[in-house]
């Protein structure tokens, strides 16, 4: 899906304007498959899951990628390797790009976590996790960190998950909060790309040209509401 979303936001350390950030969620693994809320838990790929990032990973070399930064949730990390081996980039790792911590929503499945807790369910909030904001304040601030080292025209993969990638992505478009959930939830190894608009044009900043493309119609099996 392509879009015309086009927010105001620095352009960067002296770039045209032609970097790009590809948003890659990791693959599935079985709590996914559980319907489980994972958060900050250290669940690894499943055999689906390894073998969607193996296929992703090969459609994403296309994209000629000059660098790979992960979470260091090992989901991520498992699937960041994947493109790893096809271009021969190394893998970084920062842990500002982990998911959403659920506190006691943790290892839940959904309906265990809607007859729980109702009132927070109905509003997605996670008891004793973290809110969408701290999660989008500490993932923006990680990319930003890792997009400073792009020169023009080069492409950065950030290598996630769900609820942690849509609400950095409306953080960098500077989307107002009521306003995130209209981004759609990652399916497993789907991705998004933000293109950069070079300061002094019309609504510099970044630009959104492709959300959730790549696995579908995989369906989505997320944190992400």
């Amino acid at each position: 899906m392509t879009a015309a979303v086009t927010p105001a936001g620095p352009s960067g350390n002296g770039s045209n304007g032609r970097r790009r950030i590809v948003f890659w969620r990791h693959g599935q693994t079985s709590w996914n498959a559980e319907h489980r809320f994972q958060g900050a838990a250290d669940v690894p790929l499943d055999d689906v899951g390894r073998t969607q990032a193996e296929q992703a990973a090969r459609l994403l070399a296309g994209l000629r990628p000059h660098a790979i930064v992960a979470s260091d949730l090992v989901r991520a990390t498992e699937t960041a390797a994947a493109l790893g081996r096809v271009t021969g980039l190394p893998v970084s790792t920062d842990p500002r790009l982990r998911e959403r911590s659920g506190g006691e929503w943790e290892g839940l499945t959904d309906v265990e976590i809607r007859e729980r807790y109702p009132e927070r369910w109905a509003v997605w909030e996670p008891v004793g996790g973290e809110t969408l904001e701290e999660v989008a304040t500490r993932f923006s601030a990680a990319v930003r960190d890792a997009a400073e080292q792009l020169g023009d025209g080069e492409v950065l993969v950030v290598v996630s998950h769900g609820s942690a990638i849509r609400a950095g992505i409306a953080a960098l478009l500077e989307l107002p909060e009521p306003l995130w959930r209209r981004l759609e939830s990652l399916s497993n190894c789907a991705w998004s790309v933000l293109r950069e608009v070079p300061a002094g044009w019309r609504m510099s900043g970044w630009r959104l040209l492709e959300h959730n493309a790549g696995s579908l119609p995989e369906p989505v099996l997320s944190d992400d509401r």
